[in-house]
């Protein structure tokens, strides 16, 4: 048999091309054909041609975002969450053989809207806009932090400069878009291509009258619904059903958004993104130390999945509250503990070979590379081989990390690029306490799962 498969993530970054490694490998082991697109973060790769999807038996969609899935009309598809592919990737193709009925264009409202129900629904929408505003926090973080190191603190000041030019790319349109695109693509994955423009209106709103990260998660959610109303009460003739998705949706949506925002949930939000952005600029002492290590356990827990996913939305959203030229503790911690659970056992497999298989051996050359990334995922192999040894002491060791960053007051002004972005000037404050948080951390975590580890029974060759 022939199956074709997509795979995606939130990130794009790590679950995407796991999940496409795992089914590869294991339809090689059940002797079937498989081809999968990757749908990252830099674009769709090994794209399905239209001969690859006519000639397959089945399709698979393993995604935990929004897929088009328009070119499988008429193929057997089954759609899980990303996850699904990497935990069990045979028991999936086996459900994948064992489809009977086939993917309708009449019935592809009501199985997007199952299949969304089936993959956490909201949070599902709420991966979809994270997604895609990442890149524009981090190439504005990036911008900026680059703008001061050349022209120092006064760098937007400096017209005609190339610092102050970066500064109008980073601060001035990178970061100006976040929200904006967050919004848009939250309503995207809840109402496709008819959500974008009040979702997107709903962010510039949020972002205009101080609203921040809440009022443009709001604004996206609300646009995404009232378009998905308006398609269940709004009847008009055939003959005009044309304007709809050019001027009536996107009009009347907009209205309804853009009043919502101004008129009921302006001022709330913005009280309430006010007094977080205080609170956060306040936490000093045994709070942020407190915070930190919450942050520490909850990004090791499970292995930046939905707790991990919280955690690290918590560290993005304190960045779109920056001013030019600040870092955020809430970031720093967040990004230092997520590299802890793949260093720790990369080290902890160097260190103490007789008690790690030759695969996990192995796998601990991969993290790493994956932990100094800060791709938190690398250390999934070790959790799901030994997990009551493993995730207390990656737990453990993350906390003392989050502690440790928070103690040192490190500051971090992107949301992702592990030790890549600490050569920037401006992108990291206290540089030397956040690699000494770091070490300290994954020190910790090694030797906590050496210590609890039994030895394998097979001799292990040096």
């Amino acid at each position: 048999m022939k199956y074709v498969a997509i795979t995606s993530c939130s990130t794009g970054i790590a679950h995407t091309y796991m999940a496409a490694e795992a089914l590869q490998i294991a339809a090689k082991e059940m002797n079937v054909e498989m081809k999968v697109e990757t749908q990252g973060s830099i674009g769709a790769e090994n794209v399905l041609t239209d001969k690859d999807i006519r000639e397959a038996d089945a399709v698979i969609i393993a995604a935990s975002t929004s897929v088009n899935k328009d070119r499988f009309v008429g193929k057997k598809l089954i759609e899980v969450n990303v996850d699904e592919a990497i935990k069990d990737p045979k028991a999936l193709i086996e459900r994948a053989s064992k489809l009977t009925t086939v993917y309708q264009a009449e019935k592809a409202a009501e199985q997007t809207k199952a299949a969304k129900e089936k993959n956490l629904g909201p949070y599902k929408h709420l991966m979809t806009g994270v997604s895609y505003m990442i890149p524009f926090v981090v190439a504005g973080g990036i911008m900026i932090a680059l703008a001061f190191a050349l022209g120092g603190i006064n760098a937007g000041d400096q017209q005609g400069t190339l610092a102050a030019a970066f500064m109008q790319i980073g601060g001035g349109t990178s970061f100006a878009l976040m929200l904006p695109v967050l919004a848009g693509f939250i309503a995207f994955s809840i109402a496709d291509r008819p959500g974008i423009v009040p979702g997107m209106i709903g962010g510039m709103l949020a972002n205009a009258i101080g609203a921040g990260f809440l009022g443009a998660l709001v604004a996206g959610f609300l646009a995404g619904y009232v378009i998905m109303l308006l398609k269940q009460v709004i009847k008009i003739p055939k003959a005009f059903q044309g304007l709809m998705p050019v001027l009536i949706l996107p009009l009347l949506s907009s209205m309804i958004v853009g009043l919502v925002m101004i008129y009921v949930l302006g001022k709330p939000f913005t009280a309430l993104n006010n007094f977080m952005t205080d609170w956060l600029n306040g936490l000093s002492g045994i709070n942020s130390i407190g915070l930190g290590i919450i942050l520490g356990a909850m990004m090791a827990i499970d292995m930046a999945g939905p707790i991990g996913k919280a955690a690290y939305f918590f560290g993005v959203a304190s960045l779109t509250s920056l001013q030019p030229g600040q870092t955020s503790m809430v970031m720093a911690a967040v990004m230092a503990t997520g590299m802890i659970p793949p260093l720790s056992m990369a080290l902890a497999s160097l260190i103490a070979k007789d008690k790690f298989t030759a695969e996990e051996r192995e796998a601990g050359k991969t993290a790493w590379v994956l932990g100094l990334s800060f791709i938190t995922e690398g250390a999934i192999p070790f959790a799901a081989a030994d997990p009551l040894r493993v995730l207390p002491s990656v737990v453990l060791g993350s906390a003392v990390t989050g502690g440790l960053s928070m103690l040192f007051k490190c500051g971090l002004a992107v949301p992702h690029g592990g030790i890549f972005v600490l050569p920037i000037p401006g992108a990291v404050s206290n540089l030397l306490g956040y690699i000494i948080a770091i070490a300290a951390g994954t020190v910790v975590a090694a030797f906590a799962v050496i210590i609890l580890k039994k030895k394998k029974e097979v001799a292990v060759n040096a």
